[in-house]
């Protein structure tokens, strides 16, 4: 079974979503938006893509600038505190397969994992 931090009005995350069932994978969709995650949930999925927790929270949203998270001296605890309290700031698709997960940005990552 994968799953896929899905939401479903981002184009990448839908190609990546269908990509997976393309492949013949069972998808398990989690709509983050619609079930936020815990940060100790996404401190984990994080660690599990190998990447930072800034690569982890997208930069292009209102609110990322609004809350000032582009200040450099914010520590990961806070930023996950951030991404916690407005889901809207997790980076997408996060995927998991059995071969790994990754940050499916740009949608071609996830063959990395399929």
């Amino acid at each position: 079974m994968s799953v896929i931090y899905h939401n479903p009005r981002c184009g990448t995350s839908r190609t990546v979503l269908q990509a997976l069932q393309d492949a013949g994978h069972a998808v398990e969709v989690v709509e983050y938006l619609k079930t936020p995650l815990k940060r100790d949930e996404l401190a984990r999925l994080i660690a599990a893509a190998g990447i930072t927790v800034r690569e982890a929270i997208r930069s292009k949203e209102a609110i990322y600038s609004e809350l000032g998270l582009d200040n450099p001296d914010l520590s990961d605890d806070e930023l996950l505190q951030a991404m916690e309290a407005h889901p809207i700031l997790m980076n997408r698709p996060i995927v998991v397969t059995d071969k790994g997960t990754r940050l499916c940005r740009p949608a071609d990552v996830v063959n990395e994992i399929l």
